[in-house]
């Protein structure tokens, strides 16, 4: 079979396509016959090599933690009346607060029964792999959140996967978005899927704009992190909380505990989300039925066929992409 693996760390020059071995499913694992991998931006830094102290990943590796496709074979001890079902799953190496992203940028992966969800009538499995790490995330964040009808709710890289979940659910949620992106385009989208304000976080005073314009918010729901995490924190009201999942930007935002304390404000890391006790699978399934049945939209901003994974990294890194990007096989 194909694979793409990153045969050294460095830019998407270093991913390359060759060829596998077929995986062979062990006890409670099956072989997915791959349609679609989910790509993100985590897998560019595992590339880099900027992540190696947090995944001990060696070259050469293939990258990816969640696939869609068909199961084609199952292990011994697995019920064969999964083979012929239409699933999206992490790959059987991937694990939320354990394990590592990889073994999905492939014809076939390996994937754990018990991570494996059945994939809606409706739902594509490009649509479904954008939401194998997205779907999940954003609903568990959400409901840590429990936004209230009438908040404000500041939404930072409001254009990638995760953001344009966000703005759809806050405002689900009965909630005022304020969304903050880079360039026109990306404004436009959030706009498009229902934020009441867009501010553009290339500008020097954008977090006063969202003061200006909204008073405070209640909530901001941070994924860029860096120094455009910190400049949100800065727009919350007393008593307000940020939810930071993601450090696009540069590392999550520094937090000035001092400040924090004083006036408040409810910091929580998505570490304290993603906990053992996080019931993923449900969590899964429950964003892949509100896709299908039309009250979520996924927007997959790109996609790229398997061999030109370098493409696809190199989208993600120029902060061209929009939405989620997506490998198809």
């Amino acid at each position: 079979m194909r694979v793409v693996e990153a045969k050294e760390f460095g830019g998407p020059e270093v991913l390359a396509v060759n060829e596998a071995p077929d995986p062979v499913a062990g006890p409670g694992e099956v072989v997915v016959a791959v349609a679609a991998a989910d790509v993100m931006f985590l897998d560019t830094t595992l590339r880099s090599g900027w992540a190696a102290n947090f995944f001990p990943v060696e070259p050469p590796f293939v990258p990816g933690g969640a696939v869609a496709g068909t199961v084609e074979s199952v292990g011994a001890d697995v019920d064969p009346s999964w083979i012929g079902k239409r699933v999206a799953t992490p790959t059987a190496a991937s694990g939320i607060g354990g394990g590592l992203p990889v073994g999905g940028y492939a014809e076939k992966a390996l994937a754990k029964v018990d991570t494996l969800s059945v994939i809606p009538d409706g739902l594509s499995f490009v649509q479904a792999a954008a939401l194998s790490h997205d779907g999940r995330t954003a609903l568990a964040v959400t409901d840590r959140a429990a936004i209230e009808p009438g908040q404000w709710v500041l939404v930072t890289a409001a254009a990638g996967g995760l953001g344009t979940l966000f703005i759809q659910l806050a405002r689900a949620a009965g909630a005022r978005v304020v969304a903050a992106a880079r360039g026109e385009a990306k404004l436009a989208l959030a706009q498009r899927l229902g934020a009441d304000e867009v501010v553009d976080y290339s500008r020097a005073d954008w977090a006063d704009q969202v003061r200006e314009r909204t008073g405070g918010v209640q909530v901001v729901l941070d994924g860029a992190g860096g120094e455009i995490g910190r400049a949100a924190l800065s727009a919350l009201t007393p008593g307000g909380l940020l939810i930071a999942y993601g450090n696009s930007a540069g590392g999550f935002a520094a937090v000035d505990a001092e400040v924090v304390a004083a006036q408040g404000i409810t910091v929580v890391p998505l570490f304290e989300i993603a906990t053992p006790d996080t019931d993923w699978l449900a969590l899964h399934n429950r964003a892949q039925a509100e896709a299908a049945a039309g009250r979520l939209e996924v927007v997959v901003g790109q996609t790229f066929p398997l061999d030109q994974a370098a493409a696809a990294h190199a989208a993600i890194g120029s902060r061209a992409a929009v939405g989620r990007t997506i490998l198809t096989v």
